[in-house]
């Protein structure tokens, strides 16, 4: 490619449109019943499809509004907006940029466990068929861990490699076998993983009370609460059984519950000892708190894809844990990108000022230091949120922490890139994290402009 970006940005789509036509294999392994249950037509194949089936397909399929590449027509899955992947950035980075098209065909077309494969499917499901209220009635219930080894195609491609048949250099060819098996691992990890981030969306929206997600109506609010929270948490089980390589369902396993500790934490910022204890600690430990909780709770969404990733590809554990730590620092730079747009219309849209009504704003945690005794003894959101929008120093903090996240967002991508093995590998890491990236940039300019800096 010798650089050329344009031939990158094809890579990215190509894995890309890849990855949707795996997660639509995968919906579709989801939609059976289990077996010895009354067949299609029964009022128990009925009671499933709308408890279940209809929810997991609007949970995955939700699409509108996310940052994406454009529909490029004529370029790979050029008919829909795209989702680049940080598992396939990982994949690239260790094993090469040539053609796994070939590959994907002869290890089986990647096979859902229990269920047929699935060649040549049509490259990028639309937001309609994912959220359709028809479901496949042949395919398998969704495969436990005790069956997921049990793949009917090429065993030994699909089945997860061990540490001693993925040598740390990328392998030669794509019909070895250990190269296979690899890109198997990597193709479920990459899947695994946006199926856990729509699983904590309908999780996480129903303990905000958010009521519209990428534009379209929150799934607590289509399907209700009961039913909302249980397609969260069954999300989960099926991901993690998914990914069936014993070393990336140890990373998933960790991250999931990194991020349930996160929220918890976030959620205490609501209760009025946590607010009490935060109004009274020094600005330092408030800080702390802030990026402990964030790191955990918006650090794991940068983290989580990475790390399956690189437990797949069994990559070297220094550079595990430079990636990890970058991946950490996104993470922050994303959650002072949110915390600010709070308080910028021309960033947060309808969302500005939603998120006030808790301690977790890191511009609030840094505002506490000149509260009044009178919000210091009741920090009640209504309080706090009229302390801080009429605060004499708040577009000060502002820029402040907007400049914070743009460093630490350039810390990370130098980090990253000092890993690269290749200038394309270095263009195909900033296509992916750019999409929501140079809003911490705008940020940071609006800002800038808005104080005549």
């Amino acid at each position: 490619m010798g650089g050329d970006v344009s031939a990158v940005e094809d890579v990215v789509r190509a894995d890309a449109a890849l990855l949707e036509e795996d997660l639509a294999r995968f919906l579709g392994s989801l939609t059976g019943r289990p077996p010895g249950a009354p067949g299609h037509g029964s009022a128990y194949a009925a009671a499933l499809d709308r408890a279940l089936h209809l929810p997991v397909a609007d949970a995955l399929g939700s699409k509108a509004g996310q940052e994406a590449l454009r529909p490029h027509p004529g370029a790979p899955g050029g008919g829909a907006p795209l989702r680049p992947s940080m598992v396939y950035w990982a994949y690239r980075n260790y094993r090469g940029f040539g053609d796994i098209s070939d590959a994907s065909a002869e290890s089986g077309a990647y096979a859902v466990p229990g269920a047929s494969v699935v060649r040549g499917a049509s490259a990028v499901p639309d937001a309609s068929v994912m959220r359709g209220a028809s479901v496949v009635p042949d395919a398998s219930a969704v495969p436990d861990a005790s069956t997921v080894s049990d793949v009917s195609a090429e065993p030994d491609a699909l089945a997860p490699p061990h540490a001693s048949d993925v040598p740390d250099a990328p392998l030669a060819s794509a019909g070895d076998g250990a190269a296979l098996a690899t890109l198997a691992a990597v193709r479920r990890a990459a899947v695994a993983v946006r199926v856990l981030l729509k699983a904590a969306v309908a999780l996480d929206d129903i303990q905000d009370g958010s009521t519209v997600r990428y534009g379209e109506p929150a799934l607590h609010l289509t399907h209700g609460v009961p039913l909302a929270l249980n397609t969260g948490s069954w999300l989960i089980t099926a991901a993690l059984a998914h990914a069936a390589d014993p070393a990336v369902v140890e990373s998933l396993l960790a991250a999931v519950a990194n991020g349930f500790t996160g929220q918890a934490v976030d959620l205490a910022t609501r209760s009025d000892r946590t607010r009490a204890e935060l109004t009274e600690a020094p600005c330092a430990e408030r800080i702390g708190f802030w990026e402990s909780m964030a790191a955990l709770k918006t650090g794991t969404l940068f983290r989580m894809p990475l790390d399956a990733a690189l437990a797949a590809l069994r990559a070297d554990a220094a550079e595990r844990a430079a990636l990890d730590e970058a991946m950490r620092q996104l993470g922050l730079a994303s959650q002072l990108f949110n915390d600010v747009a709070d308080f910028v219309p021309e960033l947060g849209g309808t969302n500005t000022h939603e998120d006030l009504d808790a301690l977790s704003n890191r511009v609030l945690l840094e505002l506490l230091d000149s509260a009044p005794p009178d919000i210091r003894r009741d920090p009640s959101g209504e309080r706090i949120r009229g302390y801080a929008l009429g605060h004499p120093g708040l577009d000060r903090t502002l820029l402040a922490l907007a400049a914070e996240a743009v460093e630490r967002k350039r810390a990370a991508k130098e980090a990253v890139h000092r890993v690269c093995r290749s200038a394309e590998s270095a263009a195909y890491f900033d296509i992916t994290i750019e999409r929501k990236g140079h809003l911490v940039d705008r940020l940071h300019d609006t800002l800038r402009q808005r104080s005549g800096v």
